[in-house]
Parts: structure tokens; C-alpha cells; sequence
């Protein structure tokens, strides 16, 4: 047994003793997404009634985990959370969360200036010969809070790919182990449908062979990868690597060798789809994870010539102005990473912004395009930050243009059934 072996022997605990360490007041951070500490999420509604109550800065969670669902947990746990997913939309309802607005890139560093971190609790892959374990499928914010944590708990899961990049973790800087395999949280393959395949073939036709690009999640970004396995020697800079990327990579569409920043390699800051997916990145000496701090900073994106961000919204106004994450003023998702890559996009060399979206929802009763956002609506990306906006009936020009030209062009991709009206509320509105 190498020193190694013996400092992790020393630490090695319980999942109940783990839990009893943690002190009342304290300030929680976890891993999330596909790295969630799931034997410790599944267990944290037993912290009720102890008598303590803990802040936690609430991962963007795919399970359901009782702690994050029922009423009853709001006098155990204060939670801000980031980014709303189905499992999580529930818990902020019955009035368990706040919602955190921030970017990527300085969402959790600008949370810990003023909140700290005690108790950094994390998923990562079992310790090798050097003392090294691996938090391997997610860094939006995990070293951040590792980094800031008085204390590091780990939940060993063999389950975790090896993924190579800003992602070990010594030993040294553990003060508790806990062995635990539980699955993994698994996003499967999207069946785009029509609609979403035609704006993805109008995505495509934007994207020239060597472009690096990045992708959002859904049907829309989806559609467009399957269009793109015509193109050569794509790269990747990505918040998010995705299902539809592994495709590419398998098509020999994604090389990398044309990037001229980081040639050759994948670079992302999670990871999340099949087992597919993952069993790609193990050992791929091509992906390289990095934290979502160096990842999504604009100025790390522009550094990638021919750069191309796609990414879809929920509404948009006739200006411009793009509304991802809310329903007028109810929160549905969060900023993630959009604007972080529009931005960069907007910067880089040949570089562009592209929003998709299609025109109607509602089964066509609601145009997605409207003269002004609903009341309340989040201004996710600023009209000052997209290059084009597409939909089913095409590709609509917004880098460059005036007010006057935004509105026909965008009237032009909206449904024909709503152009009519659209055109009377821009006059009516005086945004001509």
C-alpha cells in the first residue's frame, strides 16, 4: 500500500457519516448534471429534522431527488439554482429554490464572492497509482467551489468515464471519500421532426468546412449536426458536448485539425447524453474538459477563428431581442451559456451568433416572433449580439442592420399566418 493507498483509507467513510458532517449553517456546492453525487442526493431529504439548515447553490439536476421536490424540505435546505430542468421546475414551484440569474462563465464565482463555500460534495472516478481521481463529466462550477470549500467530500462512482483535462482532483485536497456506484443520468438521442430538420438545413448551409462550432441542447441543434455530416473537418469549443457531436465524431466530421486554438481537440465543460457518449469520451486523448470559467469566457470563445454558435430561444422580439428562459415572466430554464457563446461568436474572426427557432408553438396558435417580448420576459441575449435568426421559412440577417431592416427580415421568416399582424404592430409601435 503506497502513501496513497493509506491517505485514502484514512478518509474512506460511510454515506450516513459523511452526511452527519455536515454542520448547521453550512454552505453547500455539488457537482451536477451528469457528475450529480447521486448516493448523495438520494439520501439528503435525511437531513430533516436535525435541527440544522443548510444554503446550497443548487445543481442543474436531470433526477428526481426528493430533497428537491417537496414542500416540506424548505426549512433544511435554502437553495439558488442556476438553470431550471424538468426535474427541478417541481422544487421551485413548491417554493425550494431562487433563482440565480448569471452567465456560465461567472455565474459561481460571482455567487461565492459572496456566499463562500464550506462543503464542496462531488461524484469523481476511483483514485489511481498517483493519487488522482477525476470529476470527470461536468466543471461548469465544480472547481470553483472546489477551490473556495473548506471541506471536499467525494463520491466514488467506477461508473464515471476517464475524461482528460482540468479535471483531477488530488488526495491530498479530500477530507472524505465515500465508495458508491449509482448510475449515471442519461439524456437520449433526439428524434428532431420536420420542422427542426428544415431549420437545421438552413444552419448547415451557414457552416463551411474547418468552422468550429458549438451547440446547444434540443431538437433544433440536433436537426442541424445531422445536417452538417457533409461538412470536413469541423472543430469543437462547447459549453455542452452533446449526442449529436459523438455522431459527428464517429462520421469523421469532427476532427479538429482546421482549429487554430486548441487544434485538434474537443473542448467542452460538460458532458451529457448516452452511455454512448461517454464511453466516446473515456480515455479520448481529443476531449479535453475544462472549467466553465475558461471555457465560456467570450474572450477564450473569440480566440477560435470561423466560429459558430447555434443555439435556439423561446420568443424574440422584432428588434432582435432574444428571450430563452422564461415564459414571460415565469423562469422555464436559465442564461447557461448563450450569450457567453454569442458573444464570443460575435468576436471571434468570421465569426457568428445564430439563434433558431420555430416559427409557431401551440400547434401554430402563437407566433414565436413577436413585436415586442410578453411582459416580464428575460432579454437572455441582446439584440446587439445576433448575426441571424432562423426558422422553417428561412435565415434572417440581423448583424449589421437597422431596426427598419431587422423588422422586414424577421417578418420574412415568421409564420405567413402572422406576418399581417406582425407588420400592423411594428407600425403601430413605431419600429419602422
Amino acid at each position: 500500500m503506497n502513501i496513497y493507498e493509506s491517505q485514502y483509507r484514512e478518509k474512506l467513510v460511510t454515506l450516513e457519516e459523511a452526511l452527519d458532517s455536515l454542520r448547521d449553517g453550512d454552505v453547500i456546492g455539488t457537482s451536477q448534471c451528469a457528475n450529480e453525487p447521486t448516493a448523495f442526493f438520494d439520501a439528503m431529504h435525511t437531513l430533516r429534522g436535525k435541527g440544522k439548515k443548510y444554503r446550497m447553490f443548487a445543481p442543474m439536476c436531470f433526477q428526481q431527488h426528493e430533497f428537491m421536490t417537496d414542500p416540506v424540505y424548505r426549512d433544511t435546505f435554502d437553495m439558488d439554482i442556476t438553470f431550471l430542468m424538468g426535474a427541478t421546475r417541481r422544487g421551485r414551484e413548491a417554493g425550494l429554490f431562487s433563482f440565480y440569474p448569471g452567465d456560465l462563465h461567472n455565474g459561481a464565482p460571482r455567487w461565492l464572492s459572496v456566499h463562500g463555500c464550506d462543503v464542496f460534495i462531488a461524484a469523481a472516478t476511483p483514485m489511481d497509482k498517483h493519487g488522482y481521481m477525476k470529476i470527470p463529466l461536468c466543471l461548469i462550477h465544480e472547481k470553483a467551489f472546489l477551490e473556495a470549500a473548506d471541506r471536499v467530500i467525494l463520491q466514488i462512482n467506477p461508473n464515471l468515464p476517464n475524461i482528460y483535462g482540468d479535471t483531477e482532483v488530488h488526495i491530498r485536497d479530500v477530507d472524505m471519500v465515500v465508495e458508491a456506484a449509482t448510475p449515471l443520468p442519461y439524456l437520449p438521442k433526439s428524434h428532431p421532426d420536420e420542422v427542426e430538420q428544415t431549420i437545421g438545413s438552413y444552419i448547415a448551409s451557414m457552416v463551411n468546412d474547418g468552422d468550429c462550432i458549438q451547440l446547444g441542447i434540443g431538437g433544433i441543434p440536433d436537426a442541424a449536426a445531422m445536417a452538417l455530416m457533409d461538412k470536413h473537418d469541423l472543430g469543437v469549443h462547447s459549453e455542452m458536448i452533446t449526442n449529436s457531436m459523438a455522431d459527428l465524431v464517429e462520421a469523421g466530421v469532427i476532427t479538429g485539425r482546421k482549429k487554430n486554438y486548441m487544434t485538434g481537440k474537443m473542448v467542452g465543460t460538460f458532458a451529457y447524453g448516452t452511455q454512448e457518449l461517454y464511453d466516446l469520451l473515456d480515455e479520448n486523448p481529443s476531449m479535453m474538459m475544462l472549467r466553465g470559467e475558461t471555457v465560456n469566457d467570450p474572450w477564450v470563445v473569440a480566440r477560435n477563428d470561423n466560429f459558430v454558435s447555434i443555439n435556439s430561444c423561446l420568443s424574440l422580439d422584432l428588434t432582435g431581442q432574444i428571450c430563452s428562459e422564461s415564459i414571460g415572466s415565469r423562469q422555464f430554464s436559465g442564461s447557461g451559456g448563450q450569450a457567453d457563446m454569442a458573444v464570443g461568436g460575435a468576436h471571434a474572426k468570421n465569426g457568428r451568433s445564430i439563434i433558431a427557432v420555430a416559427s409557431t408553438k401551440k400547434n401554430g396558435t402563437i407566433s414565436s416572433i413577436n413585436a415586442q417580448l410578453a411582459p416580464g420576459s428575460v432579454v437572455t441575449l441582446s439584440r446587439n449580439e445576433v448575426d441571424y435568426v432562423v426558422t422553417e421559412y428561412g435565415i434572417a440577417p440581423i448583424r449589421g442592420r437597422s431596426v427598419r431592416q431587422r423588422v422586414e427580415n424577421l417578418i420574412a421568416v415568421a409564420h405567413p399566418d402572422f406576418r399581417a399582424e406582425l407588420r400592423k404592430d411594428a407600425e403601430r409601435l413605431l419600429l419602422w
